[in-house]
């Protein structure tokens, strides 16, 4: 599997023949995002900057909400949680997506805006790569951020929905999600690509560069 970040919470999964999209943006955003074909499109919440779904190829079935989904040899699970910690009083519901294909589990956690029940954290175990919003505003800060990612235990954390260039956004840069884990060096890549299930002693921290 290849995961490629374009910025913000939108990534390409891509496996053999199948492909997932999640939380695409408009243009009006500061990035352009390829039309590539996809099989699915998850979107975790109704805002423009997260369900940006048309022009995408292969008609590609879209998930926005909670339940139990398969297209195309991916199992796809969402999880109902808030975009803030008042149980949604303040910026409404978020869904966080289990991604399971190709012997991986992917969590796109969207924008969470709280910590995980317990209940939640049932239904968001064994995670092989997270991807985990660290910029705080409408999302969970670097430090929240930390604390989830320690709870969670993924085998590798792609932190996501932080300041980047070219992006119009008022987020917090990755830094102090990075100071919290205690990594000082960030491993860094274009696209990280997996054959196997990754080790899960440690988790690894990578950042993703935002594909132009």
């Amino acid at each position: 599997m290849e995961i490629i970040w374009y910025g913000h919470s939108c990534f390409r999964l891509k496996g053999r023949g199948a492909a997932v999209i999640t939380d695409p943006y408009p243009s009006e955003l500061g990035r352009e995002i390829p039309r590539l074909s996809t099989s699915i499109i998850t979107v975790s919440h109704n805002h423009a900057n997260h369900n940006s779904i048309k022009g995408f190829r292969g008609s590609p079935y879209v998930v926005s909400g909670p339940g139990e989904y398969e297209v195309a040899g991916i199992f796809v699970f969402g999880v109902a949680t808030y975009h803030d910690e008042k149980n949604g009083q303040e910026r409404g519901k978020n869904t966080a997506y289990m991604i399971q294909f190709e012997d991986l589990t992917i969590c796109h956690l969207g924008d969470l805006g709280h910590a995980p029940s317990q209940e939640q954290l049932e239904q968001l175990g064994g995670i092989d790569v997270l991807l985990i919003p660290v910029g705080g505003k409408s999302a969970l800060n670097g430090a929240q951020a930390a604390e989830v990612v320690s709870t969670l235990e993924p085998a590798i954390a792609i932190p996501m929905h932080y300041r980047v260039p070219g992006l119009n956004t008022e987020l917090e840069s990755e830094a102090r999600f990075l100071k919290e884990m205690g990594v000082d060096e960030p491993e860094r890549l274009a696209t990280l690509t997996l054959t196997q299930k990754p080790a899960s002693e440690e988790t690894r921290v990578i950042l993703l560069e935002p594909l132009q």
